[in-house]
């Protein structure tokens, strides 16, 4: 342990590899002896963001190295830029001119001119003058890293065409596309390279480069970014709980609740799962803090694993306390935001703003009002120019009032039994998740498209306009044959319109 001095910085020395790095403040008693003290509050986040009580960690810096004596200069990562080492300072320029070279050609995903080479050639005379080869490359590196070509994806359009016209992407622009959907990031060589020899336009090299993407650990950045926009998983980070309603809530429960789901979604990317599994699946994964918080025993430890189950009530999205806690507020649950969410991110049918002078509804039995939720519930339903949504929120909503507003389940609220039966404008009739479950699946065809048009829209940057809808219908009827399986339906949005065609603007 390394302690730090007065402005809370430590210098330590750390061997080469991967390190998990803990930071907390040490707890010292002290009050003076024999004095008594006033009672110190435990830590406590309010909803204005002060903590109060014992001091807290918010924010790490971590910087370095600072002395790199008896440092390996054949490190993994050195190796990855330094393809070659100078032997004399006649083969300097040669060695740099390699280095700069093939780092350009990763960087800006395409093959580079002499003019890019000489540009970068220029940057690295002038960090080699008065200084070493290292400090050459840095400079040429530093440069690499500033270029429009790396910070931009420019997609290039076909010198003679008109305005409004389509056209099909060229394959090096077809790769970063493909690139940046599946892992946010650049081109691979061996994505680069098929680009660079036009094998992309082959189909079976196409699906071949995709699968491949598909099975690599990069391919995690689909569940960092995509699922986290479609799910809503960023409103987690900065969501505060009540603390008196719910006093057990802490930042290790926060971060459990979102591993449990991005656990669960690589897991289903990983063995290409059926989509309709996010719905329908009889397991998760938890950790000892997130099996305390759902009841469950027999959990310990701080790693996730699989856990099946056999009530009915959790596995999948709709029984996990991510979803079930951003669909809520911090102090209750929200028929209409679950609801809306439901509406909005699994059946493709969101509702349209509230008119702007509806009143909200009192608290339950202020001046004479209603107790009960779904009393209360009605108030909408009875106002005309609410209730053509809410008999469509609310029912949805509704089903899911066995979890509270971070996913417990209860059977009270209120000092009220919880009732979950739903009624549909149709005359549906379901009761609780497993209704709502069964209800989702028998409109999966809503689902399975809901979902294409999320990610087709996530995959090409853009929202999914009229002449897209098209596109979106063929990828999920040539989906169905493999029960819609993740690799089908990315396969069908790669090779659809949208994704490999562009228009001149």
């Amino acid at each position: 342990m390394h302690t730090a001095d007065a402005r809370l910085e430590a210098r330590l020395p750390v061997k080469a590899g991967t390190h998990d790095v803990g930071v907390s403040f040490v707890r010292r008693f002290w009050e003076p002896e024999g004095v008594v003290q006033p009672r110190q509050r435990g830590f406590a986040r309010t909803t204005n963001e002060v903590y109060h009580g014992n001091p807290a960690v918010d924010t790490v810096a971590i910087a370095g190295p600072y002395q790199t004596v008896g440092v390996s200069d054949d490190s993994p990562s050195r190796r990855k830029i330094f393809l070659c080492w100078p032997k004399d300072a006649a083969s300097e320029e040669p060695c740099a001119r390699k280095i700069l070279s093939t780092l350009a050609r990763r960087a800006y995903r395409r093959p580079v001119t002499e003019q890019d080479v000489q540009a970068l050639l220029d940057f690295y005379k002038e960090g080699r003058t008065g200084a070493n080869f290292d400090a050459g490359i840095q400079r040429g590196l530093e440069r690499v890293l500033a270029a429009p070509s790396f910070l931009f994806r420019i997609e290039r359009e076909p010198a003679d065409a008109k305005a409004g016209s389509i056209y099909r992407l060229n394959d090096l622009d077809l790769a970063s596309r493909l690139s940046f959907f599946l892992w946010s990031s650049i081109p691979d060589d061996e994505l680069l390279n098929a680009a660079i020899a036009g094998k992309l336009k082959v189909p079976a090299v196409l699906e071949q480069q995709v699968r491949r993407m598909l099975a690599d650990p990069r391919s995690r950045a689909l569940i960092d970014n995509f699922f986290d926009q479609w799910l809503q998983m960023s409103k987690l980070t900065g969501l505060v709980p009540d603390v008196d309603a719910f006093p057990d809530f802490d930042e290790n429960l926060r971060e459990a609740m979102h591993q449990e789901t991005e656990e669960f979604l690589a897991n289903q990317l990983r063995e290409d799962r059926s989509v309709l599994e996010l719905l329908t699946a009889n397991y998760s994964y938890l950790n000892e803090r997130l099996a305390r918080h759902y009841g469950i025993p027999n959990i310990y430890g701080n790693h996730f694993r699989k856990v099946s189950f056999t009530d009915g009530v959790r596995g999948g999205l709709l029984g996990q306390a991510s979803v079930l806690t951003v669909t809520s507020y911090p102090n209750r649950t929200s028929v209409v935001l679950r609801g809306k969410w439901l509406l909005a991110n699994i059946l493709g049918a969101p509702p349209p703003p509230p008119p702007a002078d509806v009143p909200s509804l009192k608290d339950p039995g202020q001046d004479g009002q209603p107790r009960s939720l779904r009393d209360r519930m009605e108030q909408h339903r009875n106002n005309p120019a609410c209730a053509g949504c809410h008999q469509r929120m609310d029912p949805l909503g509704f089903s899911l009032e066995n979890f509270d507003a971070l996913g417990n389940w209860r059977t009270a609220a209120d000092g009220e039994k919880v009732d979950a039966s739903a009624s549909l404008p149709d005359g549906t009739t379901f009761e609780g998740v497993a209704g709502l479950r069964k209800l989702l699946v028998n409109h999966k065809d809503d689902y399975v498209r809901t979902l294409a048009e999320k990610l087709l829209a996530y995959s090409i940057g853009r929202g999914i306009e009229y002449y897209d809808l098209p596109a979106i219908r063929r990828i999920v009827r040539e989906s169905a044959p493999s029960d819609h399986r993740w690799s089908s339906l990315v396969l069908g949005i790669v090779r659809s319109t949208p994704f490999s065609m562009g228009i001149v603007r």
